[in-house]
């Protein structure tokens, strides 16, 4: 369970993560995106349709409780995670779609991350409080503005912003090692092995469909990596963010443990970002 204290601290970290995000982006990357939007608007299907998909076939698959199911739900819905930024470098991708396409699934994500909870939380017959999810997605666009704000009126100011948001979504990680697991120790050794693959599988699955599905569509190998691994990598501390606001008790434990095992996508960034063709 997450407490006042650290439910602060959490508020003030995605805050500064998403200043960041936004301190990352520039009017030109918008206009590249504008002059050749295939690849990103592949990347947003392979997102929010493929994605949520598989969360919903691993929860119906799974002997998993109702609280883990929607968990697993909330993870694959959630936009691309900055991680994928700093994967899609070391791979030689496109990271200028990578950037895009995390900032623009996040943006989306306030309208299609409600709807597409509702259609498979009806269809798992799960209940999800999605006003309370609807309000932190729409109140984490204010940060995002004014970190892009903040980039158009001093770059100097917007880098440095922009280095922030990278370096504190590593002590997030940090902070959640520290705080959260120790006191949950028990919790997760008591956890079945259902809810450790579906932490796995979904990241594996997602990465794996996401790169098939671009490349079938006849994407160039270095694009059709972006999206596979933009669509894989999660927003990790925003889905934690959101069940810590949304749940509370031991549902609250229970449906954090597929964001808190998924590790691998929590936020990182790399430390610079390239621009080129989008696709």
């Amino acid at each position: 369970m997450v407490g006042p204290l650290e439910q602060a601290i959490l508020a003030l970290m995605i805050f500064v993560i998403m200043l960041g995000m936004g301190a990352s982006l520039t009017p030109r990357d918008f206009i590249l995106a504008l002059k050749r939007p295939y690849g990103l608007m592949i990347g947003i299907v392979s997102q929010y349709g493929f994605m949520p998909f598989i969360g919903f076939l691993l929860a119906l698959t799974l002997p998993v409780s109702d609280p883990v199911k929607i968990g697993i739900l909330i993870m694959s819905c959630m936009p691309g995670g900055t991680t994928s930024n700093i994967f899609t470098y070391f791979s030689k991708g496109n990271l200028a779609l990578s950037v895009l396409m995390t900032v623009t699934s996040t943006i989306f994500g306030v309208v299609l991350i409600p709807i597409v909870l509702v259609i498979y939380a009806g269809a798992l017959d799960v209940d999800i409080p999605r006003e309370n999810i609807i309000a932190t997605l729409v109140l984490l666009l204010v940060p995002v503005a004014i970190g892009m704000v903040l980039r158009k009126l001093n770059a100097n100011v917007g880098a440095v912003t922009e280095f922030m948001g990278s370096m504190l979504a590593i002590f997030f990680i940090a902070f959640l090692i520290v705080s959260w697991i120790p006191r949950n120790f028990a919790f997760l050794m008591e956890t079945g092995w259902a809810t450790y693959a579906a932490s796995i599988a979904l990241g594996i699955i997602g990465i794996t469909v996401g790169y098939l599905f671009a490349k079938a569509l006849k994407l160039h190998p270095r694009n059709a990596r972006t999206v596979g691994l933009e669509t894989g990598i999660q927003n990790g501390p925003l889905a934690i963010a959101i069940i810590a606001f949304t749940f509370s008790g031991v549902e609250q434990q229970s449906v954090n443990a597929v964001p808190v095992l998924y590790f691998p996508q929590t936020g990182l960034k790399p430390p610079a970002s390239s621009r080129s063709a989008l696709a």
